[in-house]
């Protein structure tokens, strides 16, 4: 009977063997099939989850995926209703022998399914996962077998138990003989060491930091039961310093977390500068501001003379004038842009001499140039109104006095007539200065639509490149319709100017630099909902210093400029919600304007984008300003 029962568990193992063996063919014969369709795994994703799927039910897979080592699937057909809970890791010792070849299949999900891992070849550090059911009467008959066997040992060994009952039950009561005098003995000892032991043991979980422990205490002891209580009024008072101190540390960290939020959620840059001029703290603001951050350092911990070296004058007077507040404004660089910033330097704390501060930076750039631009607007306007008026009076009689005295005057006619000339030209010129100052002064309100932005900078370039046949004008525009919300009148007069600029630009190169041929590049990219318009050329380029103050009015470093293109432009940008960057040329040769517009809304109006052409037709450009390589 028990050959009998042992050789069913072996048949029931053999035939679950067997099970394994063919699920481990299939996955083979499908791991190869996948190699073979490796191409398309890359060229027709879709295609090949197809292929993958037909062999998954074909073969009847409860799951096949495709796995790396780390466990990602890179794709996965689920045969089964509950596949969602089969997929199981296997250990990475698994992948290792599945890599070199090895045959394996698992059992998961309580004995109730088989998992086969092949490696694939065509694919890097990528495995066939599939399972399959196991045949119910595979895994429940060899646990009835075996406990079928397990019921015959014990009933076979009944009989040698009876005979060892009688032996053991003599040496038991020998033993317990025995060890009764031992433990009466080793109680005796107990009771005299048990208080001492117990006051070493709560000394180790003192020792720990647990200030909860207590020693019992019996007054039979005597001087022991003394020695206790000293004890445990030391632990009670040593459990509430320690709560007192965590409260306390509690409270600070809330108040360092609440303070910290509060700097972090307000524009203004705050900055902490101790005694030693070392920056203590300082928020979001302040970092973008560093020149340690910049650089990759910690901000945190290093001098103010690294971090921000423009405040360190400013920080000397705060210490002079002691207790009064400074305030001041400063300039600083970073990078190509210019920023100016409200300083205010306060006193934090004042300890034997030792002086802390509090340093708030606001950026006033704008402010700045908002209020410059207001009042150079005002300035045109009235310069406009008084010079406007007596040109035309004044060209007129000069052509007058050409026309009744050119026929008359015989002696020194050439002169007479260039200073008329002269007259003529130089009225035409102020009268364009005024122009442009009116334009600056009255510049139109932008009226947005959807558009496209590459037709737009393709007329331009256009346009361009019929005045300036000597010159390379070329576009990089993307192959679809760039759609965003502006002025097609406004931009296009902006990237005119700009344009003309580089042109210019190109022009002044010095003789060194003149043997290149001139270039200029339209460029447009979008990102982030963002669309970039750079105009780049090989020219002149801009100033290492003072970039920015070119995009104020009446700035600029060109005999013949009148330093309003580039604020009409910036002007224009701005009114689009965008804004206007100088920069270098990416080859190190040249200029580039960056103009930064936001895309339409994703959802079309029932306008065709392009409909703003029908209004906004093509204006002549403003008075423009050699904000590129002309600078």
């Amino acid at each position: 009977v028990k050959v009998f029962v042992h050789n069913t568990a072996e048949a029931a193992a053999v035939f679950r063997e067997s099970q394994c063996r063919a699920l481990l063919q299939e996955a083979q014969l499908t791991a190869s099939d996948l190699d073979r369709a490796s191409i398309l795994y890359n060229s027709d994703r879709p295609y090949f989850h197809q292929i993958f799927q037909s062999r998954a039910y074909f073969l009847g897979f409860s799951v096949a995926a495709l796995v790396k080592s780390n466990g990602e699937i890179l794709d996965r057909v689920d045969v089964a209703q509950n596949a969602a809970s089969i997929i199981i890791a296997p250990p990475q010792s698994e992948f290792d022998d599945a890599r070199r070849g090895e045959p394996l299949c698992l059992v998961i999900d309580d004995g109730k399914s088989f998992v086969a891992l092949r490696a694939l070849n065509a694919f890097q550090d990528t495995f066939l996962y599939v399972t399959r059911p196991i045949d119910p009467i595979a895994v429940e008959f060899p646990k009835q077998a075996q406990s079928l066997i397990s019921s015959y040992d014990a009933f076979d060994s009944y009989r040698a138990a009876v005979q060892r009952a009688f032996v053991l039950m003599y040496a038991f009561l020998t033993t317990i003989m025995l060890l009764s005098s031992i433990w009466f003995g080793l109680d005796f000892a107990d009771r005299l060491v048990t208080p001492i032991r117990d006051l070493i043991a709560a000394t180790d979980e003192v020792y720990a930091g647990n200030l909860d422990v207590r020693v019992n205490v019996d007054k039979q002891h005597g001087e022991l039961a003394r020695l206790g209580d000293v004890f445990n009024n030391m632990t009670t008072e040593l459990n509430l310093q320690q709560n007192r101190l965590i409260e306390a540390n509690r409270i600070n960290d809330e108040r360092r977390e609440f303070t910290e939020a509060v700097l972090s959620g307000v524009p203004v840059a705050v900055m902490g500068v101790d005694s030693e001029s070392v920056v203590t703290i300082l928020n979001r603001s302040a970092e973008e501001l560093s020149l340690a951050d910049a650089t990759g350092q910690a901000t945190v911990g290093a001098s103010v003379a690294s971090v921000l070296p423009e405040i360190v004058p400013i920080l000397k007077d705060a210490a002079e004038v002691f207790p009064r507040a400074v305030q001041s404004q400063i300039i600083i660089k970073r990078g190509v842009a210019e920023r100016t910033l409200n300083v205010r330097v306060t006193l934090a704390r004042a300890d034997a001499g030792q002086h802390n501060y509090v340093v708030t930076l606001d950026d006033i750039t704008d402010l700045v140039m908002a209020q410059r631009t207001s009042a150079w607007a005002d300035v045109a306007r009235r310069i406009a109104h008084e010079i406007k008026n007596p040109l035309t009076p004044i060209q007129l009689s000069a052509e007058r006095l050409r026309r009744k005295y050119g026929k008359v005057i015989q002696e020194d006619r050439d002169i007479f007539d260039q200073c008329t000339d002269t007259i003529v030209r130089q009225v035409d010129d102020i009268k364009r200065m005024v122009d442009e100052f009116s334009s600056f002064a009255r510049m139109p309100k932008a009226r947005p639509a959807r558009d496209d932005l590459n037709e737009c900078i393709r007329q331009v370039a256009f346009l361009m490149r019929v005045g300036n046949a000597d010159l390379d004008i070329v576009e990089d525009l993307p192959e679809t319709p760039v759609i965003a919300q502006f002025d097609r009148r406004l931009l296009s007069q902006a990237l005119t100017n700009i344009v003309k600029n580089a042109v210019e630009g190109v022009a002044a190169r010095e003789e060194k630099d003149a043997l290149e041929k001139g270039r200029v590049e339209i460029k447009l990219d979008v990102r982030d909902r963002m669309a970039e318009i750079d105009v780049i050329d090989n020219g002149k380029g801009f100033p290492a210093m003072n970039r920015q103050r070119l995009l104020e009015p009446y700035m600029t470093t060109r005999s013949d400029g009148t330093g309003l293109g580039l604020p009409i432009v910036a002007k224009i940008v701005e009114d689009h919600g965008g804004r206007l960057e100088l920069l270098d040329a990416p080859s190190g040769r040249g200029a580039c304007v960056r103009l930064i517009v936001p895309l339409a809304a994703e959802t079309p109006s029932k306008e065709e984008p392009g409909a703003a052409g029908a209004h906004a037709e093509k204006a002549p450009a403003h008075a423009s300003e050699p904000g590129q390589s002309g600078v």
